[in-house]
């Protein structure tokens, strides 16, 4: 089966059987909590071996300084979560949205700063030439899509917050540590190809 194929059968699967979907970064998470919409793309790159292009964001930024992340950020008032995520993964790391195969959205993921984060999955050429956004962006790479869907490297751990114990999804890949909301969408992926293997 062809990759955008095998992550469309992914998306559609129902989830009602399936009960291990993450959907927040706290376990008792109120879902009545107003959040702010956000989009991420998340673009697997059609080779050989697919891989999944990721970002660490730079230093200096207010929040999630030095993390690494899907390219992403708010929907605006005028757009879909599909229109956020192709506007900001153009903004971010240069990537043509003509370029983009969107395959779909996947399950939304609720995070500790306050935003409701829609993933779109998308399927992107290999070795496509992109630019990162200096203020924002230190560095973009790929991760092997094999390696982030293998639950042996999903590590979980908990720490308190705000008074609060806020269980995590953390992947180590080449000194990088990928964690929090963009493990969890990762995880999910993962549970959700497993199903329709």
């Amino acid at each position: 089966m062809k990759l955008a194929d095998r992550l469309r059968v992914a998306l559609a699967a129902a989830d009602r059987d399936h009960p291990v979907l993450l959907t927040g970064d706290f376990r008792d998470e109120d879902p009545a909590v107003a959040a702010y919409p956000a989009a991420v793309l998340v673009a697997v790159t059609d080779g050989p071996q697919p891989g999944v292009i990721l970002t660490r964001r730079t230093e200096t930024l207010r929040t999630h300084a030095g993390q690494v992340a899907f390219p992403g950020g708010r929907i605006d008032a005028d757009e879909d979560a599909i229109a956020a995520a192709l506007r900001e993964a153009q903004e971010e790391i240069g990537l043509d949205p003509n370029r983009v195969e969107v395959i779909g959205t996947a399950d939304r993921y609720r995070t500790v700063t306050g935003f409701e984060v829609t993933p779109v999955l998308s399927v992107v050429p290999p070795g496509l030439d992109l630019t990162p956004h200096e203020a924002e962006v230190a560095e973009v790479f790929e991760v092997p899509l094999s390696f982030l869907l293998d639950e042996a490297n999903h590590k979980e751990g908990s720490l308190e917050w705000q008074g609060r114990e806020r269980w995590y999804f953390e992947i180590h890949w080449e000194g990088r540590r990928i964690w929090g909301a963009t493990a969890a969408m990762v995880v999910n992926l993962s549970r959700r190809l497993r199903w329709t293997a």
